[in-house]
């Protein structure tokens, strides 16, 4: 017996014997707690260290800066992570995985019309370098904010 009231037909192939599964669940209202994901710890120290080794040796090392927000992002540190962020935007602006994270950092915050600012400027980047899927996420996000 799986579930209360659900149990499981063995004469049956896999497919069918989980479609059975599945329509007795629903019948029940039996819905199963989904997995989260578990939250990366908050900031690694010696991940922060590496990070800002290769931006003293490399101040333009797009992915290193990139990387180093997310990390503050992720570590609480709303206005650091936003400082990489902003650098990215104003000397890189072709690097247009900044713009939804930097946007979603924005919104998360409360700061909904510079989140907005930057998605829009995510979606015209990625629609002049062709990246449709980005461009996707950023018009997705876009839409979440109205």
């Amino acid at each position: 017996m799986i579930a209360p009231g659900i149990e499981t037909i063995l004469l049956l192939p896999d497919s069918a014997a989980y479609s059975i599964r599945l329509a007795r669940r629903r019948a029940t209202g039996f819905e199963p707690q989904r997995a989260r994901r578990p939250r990366p710890p908050a900031m690694d120290n010696e991940r922060l260290q590496f990070l800002r080794d290769a931006l003293a040796a490399n101040a333009d090392d797009t992915f290193a800066r990139y990387a180093l927000a997310l990390e503050f992002a992720r570590g609480g540190e709303p206005a650091q992570a936003w400082e990489h962020f902003r650098y990215l935007l104003d000397h890189h602006p072709d690097y247009s995985a900044a713009y939804y994270q930097a946007g979603t950092l924005l919104a998360d915050q409360g700061r909904t019309g510079e989140a907005r600012d930057i998605f829009r400027r995510g979606v015209e980047v990625t629609r002049r370098l062709g990246q449709n899927h980005a461009r996707s996420e950023l018009e997705a996000a876009l839409d979440a904010l109205d």
